[in-house]
């Protein structure tokens, strides 16, 4: 979901207290709460073999120009029908990101007419879209070559094989709501943080990646957390989200430098505060942070709106039970508040939900609970009664 922020030519930083002002006004944003979101990956694999390396040139011609320039350099990178963006990820995951929405049954509509639409581009060329959070056949192999990616590979691998198979091997649903109004902010932060767990457990699919961490519920999420701790660990939830944050990322190493050549990779180790204190020979400015928070990787990420990102990518019609039940849980201020009370117990349980998933007793009874609060507040969203039921039907078979 895009965030609506106005262009402003870039600014430098007078000290650290301006930079993360900065960052607490980009990242959390309140306001009525009323749009929300999906982006949806998808490993893509040939059709004929699932384990056979993807060929860059297949699917550069089953995109066609709808195919982003990162993939082709020319590429008009045309919208799917519906207006939608189509992006690609390192590893050749694909990837669509709606627009702000207002209507539930409106996004519900948009998006399966671009999976549709999208499924059928890649099945004229022998592709088909991946049915889970990670691919387990294939070791980790980066398609895109170009600078960001290849510094931030350069970057992760020196802390071993998580960070290539999470840039490389993983696909998420990430769902996108409003902050809301100042006065719940501290509330829906806390929540969405403390619903992780649950719905990593209800809706893991990943029991493994490209041979790694067998067993897991959600390998996928293992593999986050293994990446780089500093930027895919969950963030604060505290009196004051937005400071914590803004301290963290300025606290964050920085792993790419943009610059007119091929290598964006740092000329030595620095933060973002060492590199604003002189410790690279350009002075760094709001759009070098602008960049260095699109590198954070938290399982929830502030970007105006809240990111969630601890899905694993469905099966194909598997986005919309967790899709709604979150827009339903974040309907009305009385359901978040039943949302902390429901979900105090499993706080906390990111790496048992990814590695027990709901085998956890903890997390099983929070889920148990939290669905029955969803399935209560779904009428809420506007959905029909028919879609209603048969959401409610799957949500209660996860139990």
């Amino acid at each position: 979901m895009t965030a609506l922020r106005n262009k402003r030519a870039p600014a430098r930083f007078a000290d650290r207290a301006e930079a993360e002002a900065y960052v607490a006004s980009v990242c959390f944003k309140h306001g009525p709460p009323r749009l929300f979101g999906v982006e949806l990956e998808w490993t893509v694999h040939h059709a004929e073999d699932p384990s056979q390396k993807l060929d860059r040139h297949r699917l550069a011609a089953a995109l066609g120009e709808h195919a982003p320039p990162t993939l082709v350099p020319d590429s008009p990178q045309r919208p799917l029908p519906s207006g939608t963006p189509l992006t690609v990820e390192p590893g050749g995951q694909v990837e669509i990101s709606t627009p702000p929405c207002t209507s539930l049954p409106d996004l519900f509509q948009t998006v399966s007419q671009d999976i549709s639409h999208l499924t059928a581009m890649l099945a004229e060329h022998g592709l088909v879209l991946g049915e889970q959070g990670a691919d387990q056949h294939r070791s980790p192999t980066r398609m895109l070559q170009v600078p960001r990616y290849a510094a931030m590979e350069h970057a992760f691998s020196a802390l071993g094989d998580d960070g290539i198979s999470m840039m490389c091997n993983t696909a998420g649903l990430q769902v996108c709501l409003d902050f809301g109004e100042q006065k719940h902010l501290q509330d829906r932060w806390a929540a969405v943080h403390q619903l992780g767990p649950v719905f990593i457990a209800l809706f893991a699919n990943s029991p493994s990646i490209g041979g790694m961490h067998e067993g897991w519920a959600s390998a996928r999420m293992r593999t986050l957390y293994g990446t780089d701790p500093v930027r895919t660990r969950p963030a604060a939830v505290c009196a004051d989200p937005a400071q914590a944050y803004a301290r963290r990322v300025v606290d964050t190493p920085v792993i790419v430098v943009r610059g007119p050549g091929p290598s964006w990779i740092p000329p030595r180790p620095m933060t973002f505060v060492d590199w604003m204190n002189g410790a690279h020979d350009r002075v760094p400015t709001s759009d070098d942070l602008d960049y260095h928070m699109s590198l954070m990787f938290p399982p929830v990420r502030p970007r105006g709106y809240i990111e969630i990102r601890y899905l694993d990518t469905p099966a194909p019609g598997g986005w919309i039970a967790p899709s709604a039940l979150l827009v339903a849980l974040f309907s009305d201020p009385s359901v978040v508040d039943g949302v902390l009370a429901a979900t105090e117990r499993a706080a906390g349980r990111w790496l048992i939900a990814a590695r027990h998933g709901m085998a956890d007793e903890r997390i099983a009874r929070a889920a148990k609970d939290v669905v029955a609060l969803g399935i209560e507040a779904l009428p809420r969203t506007g959905l029909s009664d028919d879609q209603i039921s048969t959401i409610s039907r799957e949500l209660e078979g996860k139990l």
